[in-house]
């Protein structure tokens, strides 16, 4: 596939959250930069986000761990999402009603089989982490 410009890289999102799939509960992510095997998103915790106890839903941070690592996998000369072989997610501080949050998708490492990712979210308020996950995605042979 090779490397996705930023604007392509945002109609790819697009079109993911266009969809009649899953991933439309990221509809209200925005890409705000790119750089190779990294992204960095943002999002306002609405409504639509949380659980019964008004913060960010654990599933649904666990899914941008997923989705956002695979854009930061996008973003590097290879450009293949590969699939996923493990994931983890450590919860550290909720994310409230109304906060914005940025999510920082790193790529670790990138071999002939593996790739290996981090994602940060974090309080675009305070810097304060949020969560934490891991990805480990198989890119084939």
């Amino acid at each position: 596939m090779g490397s996705l410009t930023l604007s392509t890289l945002k109609q790819v999102m697009r079109a993911m959250v266009d969809s009649s799939g899953f991933d439309r509960v990221l509809s209200k992510v925005n890409v705000v930069s790119a750089s190779p095997g990294k992204v960095v998103c943002e999002m306002k915790v609405e409504e639509e986000h949380t659980n019964r106890g008004g913060t960010l839903h654990g599933g649904l941070t666990a899914t941008l761990v997923d989705v956002i690592s695979t854009a930061a996998l996008l973003y590097t000369e290879r450009g293949a999402p590969g699939v996923s072989v493990d994931m983890n997610i450590t919860y550290m501080n909720a994310a409230k009603l109304g906060e914005d949050v940025l999510i920082t998708a790193q790529v670790l490492k990138q071999g002939r089989t593996l790739a290996f990712a981090t994602v940060d979210l974090t309080s675009k308020a305070t810097g304060k982490l949020i969560a934490q996950g891991r990805h480990t995605k198989h890119l084939g042979s």
